[in-house]
């Protein structure tokens, strides 16, 4: 390869600048330094004090409002005043505009008619150049002049440094050439640099997506198949029901628990809820339907369901703040990835525990009240104390990892926000109580949750 080389006609001094030089041109092309081919010239900003300064007919742009595109109105004009006393340079229609500041840098646009610029704009009067190709230049080289800007923070390239910018200069002829090739192929670009984004998108919440279509096949008893033999879910409530009269009858539930109601489909295929001698018709609250061996139930059929206890912030750093006790979640404390931070600071020693409810180890907590309400949810694996804005779905019979996964499904949500209230949403512990859940025979559950995460681990 032929060295290149730049001779400076104030001394005559010849240098070699191999080291500048990108890439190889076509013959005929010729390399350029970028203050040879037009005027170059920044704006200024007039004292904002002056109000005789602003109101005019004259436009003057800032940086911001740089659009790469032709620019025919700025959001400020100022007056003749102000453009003689802050000799302010007039742009001329066919300038070309680029931003030397902050987070602007690099951006570029055409003047459509004459206006004048703030100090962050340096703008070109193209001399023997179309002023179109240089204006698709500094568009295609914003990452080179961001790469020289200096500054920190509010990084600048300095008009010296954008002369100083080597450019490749073809025939003009070939310049309005390539102008054309480029306008044609812009909008092609543009089509894919959305498809781009779409895709990009996609591939950021595509797990997601799959995990709540899972979740939502799984609990339409779509994801594994029945199995006459595993028996039906109703024989799952009568089980149910004996354990939360052996519980009753310990003492650890109330007996208020055990007043369940029975929903049912009829034979006109409605489905009716029996609550004591009262039939009621709930067709409309039934979200879909499920395999003939599954039911429907309330949440507060399966599991015993409760609030935690608040503590001030007095207390919380008298009493319970860097000592040994039972650990004592908040709603900070469980995150959006289903985990929970035990060893937050925050404990509950011996003599206090009483004053508080325990979640149990394997039960779920789920935030039920602010901006993460219904969308914070985890399985403990520990016995807790927790607070107020936290409910635990503490199930009987061993059903907790199928309720777990069916509070994280797009139907569950659904239902939780229908049921929100107040200004900063949240859902009452009765409300929730009275959420249905449709509800699968128990060995069914387990293959369900072995396929639910199953899937769930390849999607990692």
């Amino acid at each position: 390869m032929s060295s290149y080389y730049e001779k400076f006609l104030a001394t005559g001094e010849v240098k070699c600048i191999d080291e500048e030089i990108p890439f190889e041109i076509p013959q005929g092309w010729e390399w350029s330094r970028m203050g040879s081919i037009g005027d170059w010239g920044a704006g200024a900003t007039p004292a904002k004090g002056n109000t005789s300064y602003y109101g005019g007919n004259i436009l003057w742009l800032r940086t911001g409002e740089l659009n790469n595109s032709i620019v025919n109105d700025t959001e400020i004009k100022i007056t003749d005043k102000a453009l003689k006393e802050c000799s302010l340079r007039l742009n001329k229609a066919g300038d070309v505009l680029i931003a030397m500041y902050g987070a602007t840098i690099g951006k570029v646009a055409i003047a459509g008619c004459e206006l004048t610029t703030n100090q962050a704009c340096c703008a070109c009067t193209p001399i023997g150049i179309f002023n179109y190709y240089l204006f698709y230049f500094l568009m295609g080289n914003q990452v080179d002049f961001i790469k020289k800007g200096e500054g920190g923070a509010q990084p600048n390239i300095s008009r010296e440094k954008l002369v100083a910018h080597l450019m490749p200069i073809p025939p003009i002829q070939e310049q309005h050439r390539i102008v054309e090739r480029i306008k044609d192929v812009l909008p092609l670009t543009d089509k894919y640099a959305h498809s781009q984004i779409a895709l990009d998108e996609l591939n950021r919440s595509i797990n997601g997506k799959l995990k709540k279509s899972i979740l939502q096949e799984a609990i339409q008893g779509r994801l594994v198949p029945q199995v006459a033999e595993e028996g039906t879910a109703q024989e799952l409530l009568e089980q149910i029901k004996l354990e939360k009269q052996k519980l009753v009858k310990e003492g650890n539930l109330k007996k208020s628990a055990l007043s369940d109601s029975v929903i049912y489909k009829g034979d006109d295929n409605k489905y009716y809820e029996q609550v004591g001698k009262k039939c009621l018709d709930i067709t409309e609250q039934i979200p879909f339907e499920t395999p003939k061996n599954w039911v429907w139930t309330r949440l507060s059929h399966i599991a015993n369901i409760y609030t935690g206890n608040s503590i001030s912030e007095t207390e919380k750093k008298s009493k319970f703040t860097d000592v040994i006790g039972r650990y004592y979640i908040g709603t900070k404390d469980v995150d959006f990835n289903n985990r929970i931070i035990y060893d937050n600071g925050i404990a509950i020693p011996k003599q206090y525990e009483p004053d508080f409810k325990l979640a149990p180890n394997n039960s779920i907590l789920m935030c039920i009240e602010g901006g993460s309400a219904g969308r914070k949810i985890a399985i403990l694996n520990q016995d807790v104390c927790f607070g107020n804005k936290l409910c635990c779905f503490s199930p009987f019979v061993g059903i907790g990892k199928y309720m777990y996964y069916y509070l994280q499904s797009p139907s569950f949500f659904e239902l939780f926000n229908l049921n929100k209230t107040g200004i900063i949403g949240g859902v009452s512990i009765a409300k929730v109580k009275e959420i249905l859940i449709p509800l699968p025979p128990i060995k069914e559950q387990q293959r369900i949750v072995a396929q639910i995460e199953k899937l769930f681990e390849q999607l990692r």
